[in-house]
């Protein structure tokens, strides 16, 4: 049976809703949504540990991270769980979200079921920029917006 969630991104600007869906526990996650606000160009696109926006996007945490890697692209094989790479906004601001990951899951250890979901300001270097941050954030700058992952119904 198919899972189900989705998050609303709330930012001063910035502001979208984005679906999640798996289909069994070892199929991909489908991550499909919009967001709005934003400057045209790539912007990271991260879950990170902790579903507490008490203290706005701060409160979230680092990388969701289980597994203590480097900070890489979706396609590497040395990476965080968080980490989902860019999304593009076109000239009139708003990203179309369309994802396929094999490494988050919406159930088990790589559950991202109540975490945040992070949009950056800047363009996520997926670990191969060279800055001190690379190895880390991917250098993506500031969270521009955040939101609780919840489940929804199936």
């Amino acid at each position: 049976m198919s899972t189900k969630a989705v998050c609303v991104l709330v930012g001063e600007t910035v502001k979208g809703t984005v679906f999640f869906e798996q289909k069994g526990p070892s199929d991909p996650v489908t991550v499909s949504g919009e967001i709005s606000g934003l400057a045209q160009g790539d912007h990271g696109f991260h879950v990170h540990e902790f579903g507490d926006n008490t203290n706005g996007c701060t409160s979230a945490g680092a990388h969701f991270n289980p597994h203590k890697k480097e900070h890489g692209g979706p396609k590497d094989a040395d990476r965080h769980v968080g980490d989902l790479g860019n999304v593009t906004a076109g000239a009139d601001g708003v990203a179309k979200v369309s994802i396929s990951d094999n490494i988050i899951s919406l159930s088990g250890d790589h559950s991202i079921i109540g975490r945040t979901l992070v949009i950056h300001a800047d363009i996520d270097d997926l670990g191969k920029g060279g800055h001190e941050l690379s190895k880390s954030t991917g250098n993506a700058g500031a969270r521009l917006a955040c939101g609780v992952i919840g489940i929804t119904k199936a």
